[in-house]
């Protein structure tokens, strides 16, 4: 890895915030914990506060801004007055400024280069710095799940992140993978600033899991399981010093942890990116 050793951050979606989750991610060396706005219906921070507000102290807190509730379920929005209170409320609901606010999805309302959408990023971004230089949070970043979109938009009047979260995984395709490495080196991050999630496409019980066999990525695969291989190899694919990764289980976290200590082959990694990218042109003529 390049920078710092790779981390686990503990990551609460679909988590059912049970205080002995955070006990045990800190029984593990996990301080990192992140949530989001719109996790648990809306109630991660109330909820996580009340649970384990004393534990709290103890993380770095990781938020998401983006997703506001609405008649239909959730909604997504840049406005940057909506943008702000939510940055302001996360610090009421979780009783402690957060460490990392990051912008959520922001291209669930860029879907097209437009220069009004370019606009509209600029101002989200440029919301949470001001956040950042009034003290309502430590740092902000950007959180993606398809970074394409924001890929014509960068250029030198956004406001640079701290830190970028995008999909990692043996099950995120070539697209995705190049469009997370493009939006990387725009913004110029590297290493710990660049932060994966969904290291299992959802979950480690779905069917593919049990026809592939990620350890031959690992110079030493043969000590560790398939998922334990596979998480391992998410740290390269795209490269990122962090991963988020949600579970109830403190059992499967430790597990996790200990995956850390084997190492990825680069080289095989570039080859199964070079098979992706064939396979998606081969799907695309």
């Amino acid at each position: 890895m390049r920078g710092a050793d790779p981390r686990v951050v503990l990551g609460l979606h679909r988590s059912r915030h049970e205080r002995r989750l955070l006990t045990g991610a800190l029984d593990l060396g996990v301080t990192a914990l992140d949530t989001s706005s719109n996790y648990l219906g809306f109630r991660s921070h109330e909820v996580i506060a009340r649970t384990a507000g004393d534990l709290l102290p103890k993380f770095t807190v990781s938020t998401k801004v983006g997703y506001f509730p609405g008649p239909d379920g959730a909604e997504h929005s840049l406005n940057p007055v909506h943008l702000r209170a939510a940055v302001e409320q996360a610090a009421v609901d979780l009783g402690r400024e957060p460490d990392l606010v990051f912008l959520h999805n922001p291209e669930h309302s860029l879907r097209e280069a437009a220069r009004h959408h370019q606009d509209a990023l600029v101002q989200a971004c440029a919301t949470l710095d001001t956040a950042v230089e009034q003290g309502l949070c430590a740092a902000w970043g950007v959180a993606s799940w398809d970074p394409s979109p924001l890929l014509s938009l960068i250029d030198t009047t956004v406001p640079r992140p701290a830190v970028l979260m995008v999909r990692v995984g043996l099950l995120v395709g070539a697209r995705a993978l190049d469009a997370a490495d493009a939006v990387t080196e725009a913004w110029g991050l590297e290493g710990d600033e660049v932060w994966g999630m969904c290291p299992f496409g959802g979950s480690t019980s779905t069917p593919v899991w049990d026809r592939i066999d990620p350890r031959v990525f690992l110079r030493d695969g043969t000590r560790l399981s398939c998922v334990q291989a596979a998480f391992r190899t998410a740290y390269h694919l795209p490269r990122v010093g962090s991963v988020a990764v949600g579970t109830d289980e403190p059992a499967h976290l430790g597990e996790l942890v200990g995956a850390l200590a084997d190492e990825v082959e680069e080289r095989i990694v570039q080859e199964y990116r070079s098979l992706l990218r064939d396979r998606s042109r081969a799907q695309r003529a």
